[in-house]
């Protein structure tokens, strides 16, 4: 979306507009590292004061930039004057959600929801003019970039938004107003947080009751109290989708290639045909047919929705399968874990066709009183299975697995890989292991 600096000096309530008013902003960031010509550039205090990097943002290109100090930062560009950069931010995603005349999704739940918005918008730019929130913007940051980001004439609009807590949700929502919303799960994540899995399901719940009247609600059916949240919205409409043929939208008939992609039967009011995934997975068959049921409600004809499906189309580390020079097949999946997507990711690399199957484990964050438990039921669920366990840095897996420390220590017990072995590497985002599938193909790489 493109600004003129005068309409955000007006519309930010900081003063008398400026002689150069009528300067163009063509974008908005919050990273100076990201910064292109022409943006405005928002300084977010946190843990760095983003004011320290407003004139390494005029140097890659800012036009203008907000600040909470009481003098300019640096005099080469206009800036505006606000009282909390953070909430100056939030105001103008609401004022670029004005601008929209879109089917705005907002997706939730404890597992998926990053998986099913790629999957969405994957679908809808087959028939519309669409735009995605970037990896996981799910935040107060990342909800109003998504929408500034948003072109004037999109068509649908897809918003991603987690909860650190109760009302989190419900914040995002007076941000973005979604037209659509989806919920995807509850699960027992995050509940040190939460403290509970009802109050998991309270926080998710507030996407439901935040729809008009005019929207629509996308619950998963095969998720009980995820489909009792039809009690808690006004929406006129409630499209369900699962498993269980009580759905609007079901996959059935699930089998698993070689490559680990799912092939399935999608039904949905519009027919049914039988496709090929072009993610891994067999679990993703349950969010191609959410991503099915909002294309649905847009408008998108059954055709345009099995090519988006047929696209491989998640955000980096994402059940990501590679295969190594030697034959080893490598499964990325370290962007984040839980104890329900810790299970799919291990039953995935089951699927695998191999003589060595190992996890490579990092810990799985913010689980509460649980952890310890929860860590254990992995390992267990791993040794049933027949699957070697490396936990990095992580020893509430217990004495079962194999302790690592690093990366360099984890590629080492992995050893030398070949085509009878596969390889899971996840954990939760603070575990950082994507290192170490990058460190796998690259071990790889000097090796062939």
């Amino acid at each position: 979306m493109r600004w003129d600096l005068g309409e955000l000096v007006e519309l930010l309530g900081s003063g008398e507009p400026p002689e150069n008013a009528a300067l163009e902003i063509t974008g908005v960031s919050i990273d100076s590292r990201s910064v292109k010509p022409g943006d405005l550039f928002v300084p977010i205090v946190a843990e760095r004061d983003g004011h320290d990097f407003v004139g390494a943002a005029i140097d890659a290109g800012a036009v203008a930039y907000l600040r909470s100090t009481a003098d300019p930062v640096d005099p080469r560009v206009s800036s505006i004057a606000v009282d909390d950069t953070g909430a100056a931010l939030m105001k103008l995603g609401a004022a670029a959600r004005d601008r929209l005349e879109a089917h705005v999704v907002g997706v939730t739940g404890s597992v998926g929801k990053t998986s099913v918005k790629d999957l969405i918008g994957a679908v809808c730019e087959e028939h519309a003019v669409t735009h995605v929130s970037v990896a996981s913007f799910n935040n107060e940051l990342g909800v109003p970039l998504t929408l500034l980001a948003a072109p004037d004439d999109a068509e649908v609009v897809v918003i991603e938004m987690g909860a650190r807590d109760v009302g989190h949700i419900e914040l995002l929502c007076g941000i973005a107003r979604p037209t659509v919303g989806v919920v995807t799960a509850v699960a027992a994540v995050h509940t040190e947080i939460f403290g509970s899995i009802e109050q998991v399901a309270a926080a998710k719940g507030e996407l439901a009751e935040a729809l008009p009247t005019e929207g629509t609600l996308v619950l998963n059916a095969d998720d009980p109290v995820v489909a009792d949240m039809v009690h808690r919205s006004g929406a006129s409409e409630v499209v369900t989708y699962g498993a269980t043929q009580r759905a609007d939208v079901t996959f059935a008939d699930v089998e698993v290639g070689a490559d680990l992609r799912p092939t399935f039967t999608l039904s949905t009011p519009g027919g049914e045909a039988r496709l090929t995934l072009g993610v891994a997975g067999a679990h993703m068959a349950q969010n191609a047919a959410a991503a099915a049921a909002v294309a649905t409600v847009a408008g998108v004809p059954l055709e345009a929705i099995l090519r988006g499906l047929a696209k491989p189309a998640l955000s980096p580390h994402r059940m990501d399968v590679r295969i190594t020079p030697s034959g080893a097949t490598v499964i990325d999946d370290s962007y984040n874990a839980n104890p329900t997507s810790m299970a799919a990711a291990l039953d995935a690399l089951s699927a695998v066709e191999a003589e060595r199957r190992i996890a490579v484990l990092g810990v799985m964050a913010e689980l509460g009183a649980t952890a310890a438990d929860d860590h254990l039921a992995i390992i267990e669920r791993a040794r049933a299975a027949g699957i070697q366990t490396i936990a990095v840095d992580a020893e509430l897996y217990g004495p079962a697995a194999i302790h690592v420390h690093d990366v360099r220590s984890a590629v080492h017990a992995v050893g030398p890989l070949g085509h009878t072995d596969a390889v899971l590497v996840k954990g939760s985002r603070v575990a950082g292991l994507e290192r170490v599938a990058e460190a796998l193909m690259a071990v790889e790489s000097d090796l062939s």
